[in-house]
C-alpha cells in the first residue's frame, strides 16, 4: 500500500520553519511563509513525484514563495497614514450624479442675475471686473450677486459652514468656490 504524501508534510515543519526564519529573519513572516508553503504543497500534491525527496520539493516551494513575496514588496508603497490610499479613493459616480442633480435644481431657482454671474466668475472663470465689463455693472455689483448667489445655492442645497461640501464636479465646485475657497 502506498502512503499518502501528504502523511509526509507534517514531518518536515520544523525545517520548513528554521528555513524560513533564515530568509525572512522575523518568526511570524516565516510563520506566514510555512503555511503558505504547506497550502501550496497540499494543493499541488499531485505535482511531487513519489519517492523523490519531499524536503527539497517544500524547500523549493518555501523560497519560491519567499522571492515572489519580495518581488510584490519592491511593487508595494508603505502607506501607514494612508495618505496614499485616500488620495487613490473615488467617489462612486452616483453619488456625483445625485449632487449634481440637486445643484442643478438649486441652480434653477437663483434670480437671472446671480446664476449668470455664478457662470461667468465662477464656471467660466472670468474675473470680477471682466464679468462686471461683460454684464455692464460695477464690480461691487457683480461681488454683492457672486455672494448672495452662492449664499441661496448653500440654503437651497442644505449645505452649512461647518460641514463638508461632496461636489465632485469641478465645474460646480467653481460656481460655489468663492476664489478657490469654499463660500460654506
Amino acid at each position: 500500500m502506498i502512503a499518502d504524501p501528504r502523511d509526509e508534510l507534517v514531518n518536515h515543519l520544523p525545517a520548513l520553519r528554521a528555513f524560513a526564519i533564515s530568509l525572512t529573519r522575523n518568526g511570524s513572516t516565516a510563520d506566514d511563509m510555512v503555511q503558505d508553503t504547506v497550502v501550496k504543497a497540499w494543493t499541488n500534491i499531485e505535482k511531487f513525484e513519489p519517492g523523490t525527496n519531499m524536503r527539497a520539493w517544500l524547500f523549493t516551494i518555501l523560497r519560491n514563495t519567499f522571492y515572489s513575496s519580495r518581488r510584490k514588496a519592491k511593487r508595494e508603497v508603505a502607506d501607514v497614514d494612508g495618505i496614499f490610499t485616500e488620495n487613490m479613493a473615488e467617489k462612486p459616480a452616483h453619488d456625483g450624479h445625485l449632487q449634481m442633480t440637486d445643484f442643478r435644481t438649486a441652480f434653477a431657482k437663483l434670480p437671472d442675475e446671480q446664476r449668470e454671474t455664478l457662470i461667468l466668475v465662477g464656471a467660466s472663470g472670468f474675473s470680477y471686473e471682466e464679468a462686471a465689463e461683460m454684464c455692464n455693472v460695477a464690480v461691487g455689483t457683480i461681488k454683492s450677486r457672486a455672494n448672495r448667489g452662492r449664499k441661496r445655492l448653500a440654503e437651497l442645497m442644505h449645505l452649512d459652514a461647518d460641514g463638508p461640501v461632496e461636489l465632485t464636479d469641478k465645474v460646480t465646485i467653481a460656481v460655489v468656490a468663492n476664489n478657490g475657497n469654499s463660500a460654506f
